[in-house]
C-alpha cells in the first residue's frame, strides 16, 4: 500500500526508541515505520516483538556513522521524515570512554542531518526530529527550572555529546534551512530499561538481594518522565510543533536519588512479600561519581501550553507500572543481563 509518511526511527531497537516505534505502529496505518538500528548492547529487537509483524514496519540493521547505509536506508524507503534517537546515553561509560559518544552522537548526528538535507533538497513537507536530553543543560542549584533558552553547560563527556548535537541540528536549520524539531527531555523510566540506569538496576538488584549501590550521599535530584509519556510527547512535537522550535519534556517528579531508592525498596517489599525495610538493608553508599550534576529539573510549560500536552501518571502510579512489568518479565532482564554486561556493571559498582 501507499503510505502519507515514511518515519526512520533511528535507535528504534532502544529504551525510548521501543516505545515511540511501538506507538507510532498501532496509531498510524498509514504511516512507515523504519526501525534503524545499530543493535549495540541497549538495542534489542524483542523490545518489539508485539509489532515485529505489523505490515507498516520494517527493521534495518545499520550505525549512523555510515553513510553509506544512511543513503541506502533513505533511497529504499524514500524515507519522509526521521525522528532521530540513537545515541550511546550512559554517563559513567563516557567518563570511562569519550570517544565512542563523540563518534555516535556528534558524527552520527552530522551524517543523518546532512542524509536528509541531501535527499529532501529542500523540498516536500519534512520532518527532522532530533531527541535530545536535559543533561546539556548543566546542573542547578535549589531553585530555577531548565527551559528551552536557558544557557547550554554541560559537564560530562555524554551532556557534551549531546549539546554538540543539538548545536548541529540548530546549524542545518538556520543554514541550509532543514526543516528541525526539537525535544530534551529529563530522566526516562519504564518497561524495557537496559538495567545500567538507577531504576531498573535497583529493581534487579532488589530482586536478587545484591548491593544497592547509591553515588555519593544520596541527595543529587532528578526530575523522572514516563518514558510512555514521553513517547506521546515525542508524537505530539512531531505533528504538532513549530519548525525551528526546541521543546522541554518534564515529568513534573523531582526525588533526590536515595529518596527514590527508598521508595522503590518499600515498594518492592511489599510486591515481594518481604517485611518492611528488609529490602533498605541493601543500599550502599558508593564513591560518587566524577562531575556529579546535583539537579535536574524540567520547565514544560512550553510543551504543556503550546501543544497541550501534560504527563498522564504521577512518579508513583508510572513506578507501579514499571515494579509490575520487570516482576513480570524476569526473562528479558536475566537474558540481558547476563555476559559481558553483569561483567561490566559487577565491575563499576561492586568494586567500590
Amino acid at each position: 500500500m501507499g503510505y502519507s509518511k515514511t518515519i526512520l526511527v533511528t535507535g528504534g531497537a532502544g529504551f525510548i526508541g521501543s516505545h515511540v516505534v511501538r506507538l507510532l505502529v498501532n496509531k498510524y496505518s498509514d504511516y512507515r515505520i523504519v526501525n534503524f538500528d545499530k543493535l549495540t548492547y541497549a538495542g534489542n529487537l524483542k523490545n518489539l516483538t508485539d509489532v515485529e509483524n505489523a505490515p507498516n514496519y520494517a527493521f534495518v540493521k545499520g550505525d549512523i556513522c555510515d553513510r553509506e547505509a544512511l543513503k541506502n536506508v533513505f533511497e529504499e524507503y524514500n524515507v519522509s521524515d526521521v525522528i532521530h534517537l540513537a545515541a550511546e546515553s550512559h554517563v559513567d561509560r563516557s567518563i570511562e570512554g569519550p570517544m565512542e559518544f563523540v563518534m555516535t552522537n556528534v558524527v552520527g548526528t552530522v551524517n543523518l542531518l546532512q542524509q536528509a538535507k541531501d535527499s529532501w533538497n529542500g523540498e516536500g513537507n519534512h520532518v527532522f526530529h532530533h531527541v535530545s536530553t536535559d543533561e546539556v543543560y548543566g546542573s542547578l542549584g535549589d531553585e530555577g527550572l531548565f527551559e528551552e533558552i536557558t544557557a547550554y553547560d554541560p559537564r560530562s563527556p555524554y551532556s557534551a555529546s549531546k549539546a554538540s548535537s543539538d548545536h548541529f541540528v540548530r546549524a542545518f536549520y538556520h543554514t541550509y534551512g532543514l526543516p528541525i524539531k526539537m525535544s530534551n527531555c529529563s530522566n526516562n523510566y519504564g518497561s524495557h530499561h537496559f538495567p545500567e540506569k538507577l531504576i531498573p538496576l535497583m529493581i534487579n538488584n532488589i530482586v536478587h538481594k545484591k548491593p544497592l549501590p547509591i553515588y555519593g550521599k544520596g541527595d543529587n535530584i532528578r526530575d523522572w518522565l514516563w518514558v510512555v509519556d514521553h513517547a506521546s510527547a515525542i508524537e505530539t512535537i512531531f505533528h504538532k510543533g513549530r519548525v525551528g522550535e526546541s521543546y522541554n519534556v518534564g515529568g513534573l517528579n523531582e526525588w533526590t536519588n536515595i529518596a527514590l531508592v527508598k521508595h522503590l525498596c518499600r515498594l518492592m517489599d511489599q510486591k515481594l512479600g518481604r517485611s518492611e525495610g528488609e529490602s533498605e538493608q541493601l543500599i550502599t553508599y558508593v564513591t560518587d561519581r566524577a562531575g556529579h550534576d546535583m539537579r535536574y529539573a524540567i520547565d514544560a510549560t512550553k510543551l504543556e501550553s503550546e501543544l497541550n500536552w501534560k504527563p498522564s501518571v504521577t512518579f508513583e502510579e508510572g513506578l507501579d507500572h514499571t515494579v509490575d512489568w520487570y516482576l513480570n518479565n524476569s526473562e528479558w532482564i536475566e537474558e540481558i543481563t547476563s555476559g559481558s554486561y553483569r561483567e561490566y556493571y559487577e565491575s563499576m559498582y561492586d568494586n567500590r
